[in-house]
């Protein structure tokens, strides 16, 4: 099921996701939904607070195929690269941001199995990004304060 993907200033963006814990059926249900609304939405990252949720689940897909990580935690950081970034819960904005060029990840997969991945160039760079959302981190926290400001203002308009 294609769930609605949510866009500022609502306030779930800015709330830090919790743990999962168990990861049961409805845990599953919810990963499902969250792949099909990342491929509906043609977006490469999606985190469950994005849809609403407010748990520690990312789902990602760099073209290279579909990753699941609950409870991801970075690790490692080498590196750092700027480019434009956009993002599903702020459409049409894309502006600049430092990532790092490599991670190393530490995660549970859909069985709750724990697993490390390295990520690199693209990847890494959507891994951080999705794992922003459930710091309650967005995309506004990356500007200069005074064009924070300004842009969120220009949000907010755009949004009634």
């Amino acid at each position: 099921m294609i769930l609605e993907i949510k866009t500022y200033p609502d306030k779930i963006l800015t709330k830090k996701a919790k743990r999962v814990g168990e990861i049961n059926d409805v845990v599953k249900k919810l990963i499902d939904d969250m792949v099909d609304t990342l491929y509906a939405s043609k977006g490469v990252g999606l985190a469950a607070n994005q849809v609403g949720v407010a748990k520690q689940i990312i789902v990602v897909d760099d073209g290279s195929g579909l990753v699941v990580l609950i409870e991801p935690k970075i690790v490692k950081k080498k590196g750092n690269v700027v480019l434009a970034e956009g993002c599903l819960s702020f459409p049409g904005l894309e502006i600049p941001v430092k990532r790092p060029a490599k991670i190393e990840v530490e995660y549970k997969d859909r069985h709750g199995v724990h697993k490390k991945i390295k990520a690199e160039q693209l990847l890494a760079r959507i891994i951080c990004h999705e794992a922003d959302h459930l710091n309650g981190k967005t995309l506004l926290d990356k500007l200069p304060l005074l064009t924070r400001l300004k842009v969120k203002r220009q949000l907010k308009k755009a949004a009634k």
